[in-house]
């Protein structure tokens, strides 16, 4: 069987069917799974082949409907619902206690977050963090931690448990500013930025966890392209006022090229699945491969990777640890 080749257009069934064997017996959590996210999708690749595949949201009922969605399309798949608030510190230590219970091991985590946060206006969620920073990577940073001896556990000889985190391309027109992650203010805050700023602790985020644990964690990074999932109002009103969203609320196909969700999962389960990039954790990814290129200064840093590790450790009161 010849190699295959992907690119803009290809969907994440397409890679799924591509590599079955590294779906096959794998326990296998996504994140963000609501029906029009592009964790659904994500998940619905998946889904034929794993023996168990987990998926997350806020809410039990749509995740209900998420697995009745499922499960239609694959009657035998086996699926579990779990609940899971990035926004919410508690939930994500009352998740993690319960993966940590489950008798199946873990394989791979996709940490599909860029849906839990809104890109509105400032917010402090309920422990006291910049909302977007909180979703997007203090919340991720501290389920991985949490379930990491758990995906250690399943690694073998010829394979080293996975975690994508879903960034972005705008981490590149972003910085971080160090002064705000721990002491948010209003008078500095830009939402765009904030969105950026949290994308680029994504990139930093795979980089280090990967270095951090020898490689007995391979993490990857990945910008899904512009994919019109968003409804939520705020969010709308943010990315009319860049132009991406016309004044309908329509994606502005004019001015930019989007992806369809099935293309935008593409990429997320290249990262989970694809054999061809093992041992190259911390790479990022984009169109379905490899994109270094095209990671900024700012989230190329190892300097900024370290700093932000041990920023989040303080912000949490606890050590990431590999035992």
């Amino acid at each position: 069987m010849s190699s295959p080749t992907f690119d803009v257009n290809t969907t994440a069934k397409e890679v799924a069917a591509a590599f079955p064997d590294q779906i096959k017996g794998k326990t296998i959590l996504v994140t963000g799974t609501s029906l029009k996210s592009i964790g659904f999708t994500t998940a619905q690749a998946l889904a034929k082949d794993a023996d168990l595949l987990i998926i997350t949201g806020r809410s039990l009922e749509k995740l209900k409907e998420t697995e009745a969605a499922l499960k239609a399309e694959y009657p035998s798949a086996n699926i579990r619902p779990l609940t899971l608030d990035l926004a919410s510190r508690a939930s994500v230590r009352k998740a993690a206690a319960e993966v940590n219970a489950y008798t199946e091991p873990l394989h791979v985590g996709i940490l599909i977050h860029n849906a839990a946060s809104v890109i509105g206006a400032f917010k402090l969620n309920e422990d006291k963090l910049e909302s977007q920073f909180s979703s997007n990577h203090v919340s991720p940073f501290l389920f991985t931690k949490l379930v990491a001896p758990k995906l250690i556990a399943s690694a073998t000889p010829t394979f080293a448990p996975r975690v994508i985190f879903v960034s972005s391309g705008a981490h590149a027109h972003g910085a971080i500013d160090w002064d705000t992650l721990t002491a948010p203010d209003e008078s500095k805050y830009v939402p765009i930025m904030a969105y950026a700023q949290s994308k680029i602790a994504n990139v930093l985020t795979a980089k280090e966890l990967t270095k951090r644990s020898g490689g007995r964690i391979q993490a990857y990074s990945l910008h899904p392209g512009a994919v019109a999932t968003s409804e939520v109002p705020e969010t709308v009103v943010t990315l009319q006022s860049l132009g991406f969203y016309t004044p309908e609320g329509k994606p502005n196909t004019e001015k930019f090229s989007f992806k369809s969700r099935e293309q935008g999962a593409s990429t997320t389960v290249v990262a989970a699945i694809d054999p061809r990039i093992e041992g190259q954790g911390g790479v990022y990814l984009n169109d379905s491969v490899v994109a270094n290129e095209s990671v900024s200064a700012a989230a190329s840093d190892p300097a900024n990777a370290e700093r932000l590790w041990t920023v989040t450790e303080e912000i949490l009161g606890e050590k990431f640890t590999f035992a």
